[in-house]
């Protein structure tokens, strides 16, 4: 397993069991929702300074990790 994965958690008290950075309250989703909106990496740093750029990094991994695992290369 990718080590920066290790940045995504799941609790089930956290958010009803969402992939959340590990210690914060902010989804993968919330993560991935911003950048499609257009905000960059730092303004994300910006309006969440509990974030590091590994953490947008991790979010990015997993999510295509998981794009994988749906839609498996044949």
């Amino acid at each position: 397993m990718n080590s920066q994965l290790e940045r995504i958690t799941f609790d089930p008290d956290v958010r009803s069991g969402k992939p959340v950075i590990r210690g914060t309250r902010i989804t993968v989703s919330d993560v991935l929702e911003y950048l499609a909106g257009g905000m960059s990496e730092a303004e994300i740093l910006a309006d969440f300074p509990d974030l590091q750029p590994e953490d947008i990094r991790a979010v990015l991994i997993f999510a295509a990790e998981r794009e994988r695992r749906i839609f498996p290369a044949s």
